[in-house]
């Protein structure tokens, strides 16, 4: 029997919200954990967390960092992943070269990396004088931050603890050993594999997008992406449904089960909202993040949550922690909420967690 879209639904719905787990093997099955700096009410990584985390807080995934096994370096985006995926993304070789005087300053900046073990950017720059430096959104910011950043990026350092959100910085080293063919191919298919572990079932187009966006994993191997989504969709579970080719992970079944009452608030990059070609596949309106949208054009609101519920995206709520309690507003695609005493209950359930997740008072 052919799949159907509602099948697929709730089979998108079903796979990425697993049982709650512990911290570390949640990020360990989700592969990755897309970060935001925007708390509203909390950072999108803790928003993600709290459905498939016990007892997850606000926060957790900065307290207890350095005890995961993971790191925070660029994937599809920027986040926290695991450091067995890491390995697989380094030495990004194909970085643009730095001219004499920026290697010469890396130099400088590692060894006392090296000498001090972690290091704060403050630190960094009230021993360095660098200058200023343009960021890479127009604007200026200290040279020293900047060449840190750069540094991340290409492996000489990692992010071993925050310190009020802040990133603190160790010397770090890869493996510069040189790969053969093969070699590339099983780490290019290892990435994908993890794309398509989070993010499926996806559409043809938005799988081939994803692929093309390990260009900021491993921008070494950037020739080589396309050939990879062309083995990818030879390997992976395929259908062609109303003139759209679906695929996930070979071996996966379909639920049969009907979703529970469940209602569940998602984080704006949450895997189950984050591919807004799907998500309009899915459910049929587009949801748009729009916390830097002008605020007079802005349709859903700054920080607005996908509402989930059973398997369908019914609406949108916008919370906040004002005085200390939780805040909330919400908007719905069919003009109001369900009338329905278990969807009332559901919310009641939810705005109960989420107090409790973000320590609001009663």
């Amino acid at each position: 029997m052919p799949t159907t879209l509602d099948q697929l639904r709730r089979f998108a719905v079903a796979r990425s919200l697993f049982n709650p787990t512990t911290l570390k093997r949640a990020v360990h099955k989700l592969g990755f954990v897309q970060a935001d700096p925007i708390r509203a009410p909390a950072r999108a990584q803790d928003l993600t967390l709290r459905h498939r985390v016990k007892g997850y807080r606000a926060g957790d995934l900065e307290r207890r960092y350095a005890g995961l096994g993971i790191e925070e370096d660029f994937f599809v985006n920027y986040g926290f992943l695991p450091a067995p995926l890491q390995v697989l993304m380094h030495p990004r070789a194909g970085t643009p070269p730095w001219s004499a005087m920026k290697k010469r300053q890396a130099q400088d900046l590692l060894a006392f990396v090296r000498e001090r073990g972690a290091v704060h950017p403050r630190e960094v720059d009230l021993h360095f004088a660098h200058g200023r430096a343009v960021n890479a959104w127009g604007g200026s910011s200290n040279a020293t931050t900047h060449l840190l950043d750069d540094m991340h990026y290409r492996g000489l350092l990692r992010v071993a603890r925050r310190d009020g959100g802040i990133r603190l910085y160790a010397a770090q080293d890869h493996d510069t050993g040189n790969l053969d063919a093969a070699a590339r191919r099983a780490r290019l298919d290892a990435l994908v594999d993890i794309v398509v572990q989070k993010y499926a079932p996806l559409p043809a187009a938005s799988l081939t997008g994803l692929i093309a966006r390990l260009r900021y994993a491993a921008p070494q191997w950037h020739g080589e992406l396309k050939a990879a989504a062309l083995r990818a969709k030879q390997r992976l579970a395929h259908e062609r449904m109303a003139g759209t080719d679906w695929y996930w992970p070979a071996g996966e079944r379909l639920p049969r089960s009907t979703p529970d009452d469940t209602l569940r608030l998602l984080a704006p990059f949450d895997p189950v909202v984050w591919d807004r070609r799907r998500f309009e596949l899915f459910w049929g309106w587009a949801y748009r993040f729009e916390a830097y949208t002008p605020a007079h054009k802005r349709k859903l609101g700054y920080y607005a949550l996908p509402m989930l519920w059973r398997d369908q995206v019914i609406g949108w709520g916008n919370l906040a922690v004002k005085d200390g309690a939780l805040v909330s507003s919400f908007g719905y695609t069919a003009g109001r909420a369900p009338r329905e005493a278990v969807f009332r209950a559901g919310l009641r359930d939810e705005l109960e967690r989420l107090r409790v997740f973000l320590g609001a008072e009663a």
